[in-house]
């Protein structure tokens, strides 16, 4: 290769490199934009419905959010952090429920195989009791040093804060301008395709749009029918367990399944057969939520399928941590929407096979 193209070769990789670096600070940039793009969805709706220009819209709309962010607090926050922390010291005695039925299973099952409990299963409940003290306390010490941990991570809270503040002042630049960003993305797209990429980053912020209001009243609704079920089943801390419904909702498939573990933990101390009735409650409001609310909310939304879905979870999750995890989802609407009109509206279908030449069927010439 020529000096030229060495060049090129060692500044694309320089770049690649440059940017794996700084893929935490992009997807704090990219979380600014997804919330950015809320705020913008809630100033259009204020536009279109108050018909009023875009500033008194905005402002609006931020009085509007920080008046509902203030007035959640103040009536969700404190009985939350209050029934999460009992929650918390609850799991250790949950823990040595579990493993007390389960030395009594072992001892029912070894009963009825083999007329005793000293049976062939005796390695099985051997295996249970030494498991049910040093577990006991194992669990008990990992739940304090997981306690532990959050305290250190409470302590690390400068950080966590510095981003979130981030976030949300890119968030409410991008808000008050979007326009005027959109130009500046867009002049790092060739001339020639500048008009294509404004159409595909306007169809992402719609399928964006889509996603968060979907999102929103799918994470009420699993929220409230949560609640709904705990209280008639009459399981402790129901407004800790269904905040944690519904703000796990956001992420798919991991979400669900970690916010079934806490009020099974707290049902066991009640009685065995509670958290087999939240185990039911809860397939039930998933089921709800998969066939019915999320279908009826985000009819316009992009349909990603599950596969799809948990394979961006593990990826993002990988690549960018916890928050790529809380994010997969919106990546993977935007992601979805370039691949459908870049990669194949735009290169795969103008893409035509070569022509096939034709085989002379003429018979050659005679000497």
């Amino acid at each position: 290769m020529s000096f030229g193209r060495w060049l090129g070769l060692i500044a694309l990789v320089a770049a690649v490199l440059l940017l794996w670096s700084m893929r935490e600070a992009i997807l704090l940039i990219f979380a600014a934009v997804v919330l950015a793009m809320a705020l913008c969805t809630l100033v259009g709706t204020l536009r279109q419905r108050l018909n009023c220009p875009r500033p008194l819209a905005l402002l609006l709309s931020l009085v509007a959010v920080a008046l509902v962010a203030g007035v959640g607090a103040a009536a969700i926050v404190p009985p939350f952090l209050e029934q999460f922390n009992e929650l918390l010291l609850k799991l250790p005695e949950a823990w040595s429920e579990l493993l007390k039925l389960l030395h009594q299973s072992m001892e029912s099952i070894s009963r009825m195989l083999y007329g005793s409990s000293d049976g062939g299963l005796s390695w099985l409940k051997t295996l249970g009791k030494t498991a049910a003290p040093s577990g006991t306390a194992g669990l008990g010490g990992g739940v304090s040093d997981w306690t532990v941990r959050l305290v250190g991570l409470a302590g690390n809270l400068g950080g966590a804060l510095l981003q979130t503040l981030f976030v949300v002042a890119v968030a409410l630049m991008i808000a008050t301008q979007p326009e005027a960003y959109r130009e500046v993305l867009l002049l790092l797209v060739p001339s020639f395709y500048r008009r294509r990429a404004k159409e595909v980053l306007l169809q992402c912020g719609q399928a964006l749009s889509a996603w968060m209001g979907g999102v929103l009243i799918s994470s009420l609704c699993v929220g409230t029918l949560a609640a709904i079920g705990l209280s008639l089943l009459g399981v402790r801390l129901v407004a800790a367990n269904a905040v944690l419904a519904g703000l796990l909702n956001i992420i798919p498939n991991v979400g669900p399944t970690l916010s079934t573990l806490f009020p099974m933990s707290v049902a066991l101390l009640d009685a065995p057969w509670k958290a087999l009735a939240v185990l039911a409650l809860y397939v039930v409001v998933q089921n709800l939520e998969s066939y019915l609310i999320t279908p009826s909310v985000m009819h316009h939304q992009l349909k990603l399928l599950p596969g799809l879905t948990l394979s961006a979870q593990l990826l993002f999750t990988l690549v960018f941590g916890p928050l790529g995890l809380v994010l997969a989802l919106p990546l993977a609407v935007c992601l979805q929407v370039i691949l459908r009109e870049v990669v194949i509206h735009d290169v795969m279908d103008p893409w035509k096979a070569p022509p096939r030449r034709r085989l002379s069927t003429a018979s050659p010439a005679e000497p």
